[in-house]
């Protein structure tokens, strides 16, 4: 059989089992070819440190993709994608809400993802990242350290599984009802620092993971200058003296994810604030030494919009809903399986369902959760129709990467990216489903 053959097999393997120990396996045996391949899971955070000192050019935004389903085919597009503009620097990023809605346990994602690389031949530095480890409010103000503990749990199975960039979510826990700044941004600062010193203590020998905060929670009133001010002087001030902090900082600019949907089911447009995104990016860098502000909700937005985040030196950026847009909405996607996941969902997630909403708001909101209990007869569809929905897909990750001048950063991440060869403990591979909201 030959190695890419058997690279299909394992991903088929991975990806069907619903036990957890032969997922183990399976991603333990992907993850050993990787290292044959010189193809290593590391974290970006030595580039954005660069960045933030001037050591490192900016003028690119790093895009950071989360994949919902069809993963192995859509990453293979992705690193095609790279090899062609000679890329390095760019993400492959999935939520905590994202792990249990498309029934994607980190140890899974990391598996598929590097026989992606694998299958096209990629080699050199993998980023793989826990996008938005998110506070839910209402459970932290019920029970605080439960909350936390929790999202321990699953920060150190994700990092078990070689997810060695980090994104912080306390945001949601800002209460903009208090008087005085501080006070609002407090439980987001103390949580942060909290969160951060325990990454620290568990990240591998030779790996310092890529941690990132949020000042304001997308969807609210757009971030300014004294929000990250406040938040960074009393994370600074909370987290151990000498302990390496965060290195980027995700602020709200006029986004929301999965975009403001429209009573006919299409996406309205949205007016986001570039010189809040600029202004806020230069702060972070020359007060903070950080790369610069991450922009979240942004995939579905108009086309001539994403070369304006290289010009306001953007650090990163967060994509996701328009890819499963995409998928959904190809005339290669069948028909009957589109029909039979929206007749699932008006059974089984009438909770989704917003007063004054029409069937097709509620259908374009709630569809991401039938990608789980389908994901399996998705992977069955015939190669064909996978390999051509991501090729479809391709096209747009190629404008993406054009669009946010993330080609010819290979040398850059060959420079400030050494390989680091960690045994990963592959972790309790978590297979609950995970609340929260925090997804594009």
């Amino acid at each position: 059989m030959g190695r890419h053959k058997e690279i299909d097999v394992l991903v088929r393997d991975l990806i069907m089992t619903d036990d957890i120990e032969i997922k183990k396996k399976v991603a333990s045996e992907i993850i050993d070819i990787a290292k044959s391949k010189k193809i290593f899971l590391s974290s970006i955070h030595d580039l954005y440190k660069a960045r933030g000192l001037g050591k490192c050019p900016g003028g690119f935004t790093v895009p950071a993709i989360n994949l919902r389903n069809l993963t192995y085919y859509l990453a293979r597009a992705l690193f095609r994608v790279a090899l062609k503009n000679n890329a390095g620097a760019f993400i492959f990023e999935i939520a905590k809400s994202e792990m249990g809605y498309t029934a994607q346990p980190p140890i899974e994602y990391t598996g598929v993802i590097l026989a992606a690389a694998i299958k096209e031949g990629y080699s050199g530095p993998v980023f793989i990242q826990a996008d938005h480890c998110q506070v839910n409010a209402k459970m932290y103000a019920v029970n605080p350290q439960k909350e936390i503990d929790a999202l321990k749990h699953l920060i150190e199975d994700a990092i078990a599984a070689g997810f060695f960039n980090i994104d912080i979510d306390s945001s949601t826990t800002v209460d903009l009802e208090k008087k005085e700044l501080k006070e609002q941004q407090r439980a987001n600062f103390e949580i942060c620092a909290e969160l951060t010193k325990f990454i620290r203590g568990i990240q591998p020998a030779g790996v310092m993971v890529s941690v990132g905060g949020e000042i304001g929670e997308v969807g609210g009133k757009n971030s300014t200058a004294e929000d990250l001010k406040t938040f960074m002087d009393g994370y600074l001030e909370t987290l151990p003296k000498g302990m390496e902090g965060i290195s980027k900082i995700s602020i709200q600019t006029g986004t929301s994810h999965g975009g403001v949907v429209l009573p006919d089911g299409s996406i309205a447009q949205v007016k986001l604030d570039f010189e809040t995104l600029k202004n806020l990016s230069r702060y972070a860098r020359e007060q903070y030494k950080m790369a610069g502000a991450v922009q979240h909700g942004a995939s579905t937005l108009p086309p001539a919009a994403f070369n304006k985040f290289p010009e306001t030196d953007a650090a990163e950026i967060h994509l996701a809903t328009q890819f499963q847009n995409m998928m959904f909405d190809s005339t290669l996607f069948p028909k009957d399986l589109r029909d039979k996941m929206y007749n699932w969902l008006k059974k089984n997630c009438t909770e989704e369902m917003k007063p004054g909403q029409t069937e097709d708001q509620f259908v374009y909101k709630a569809r991401k959760k039938a990608l789980g209990p389908f994901k399996k007869e998705i992977m069955g569809l015939p190669e064909e129709t996978k390999e051509g929905i991501a090729r479809e897909i391709e096209a747009k990750f190629d404008f993406l990467f054009k669009q946010l001048k993330a080609g010819d950063t290979k040398k850059l991440v060959d420079t400030h990216i050494k390989p680091v060869d960690v045994k990963l403990g592959l972790g309790k591979a978590t297979k609950a489903v995970l609340d929260g909201q925090g997804d594009d």
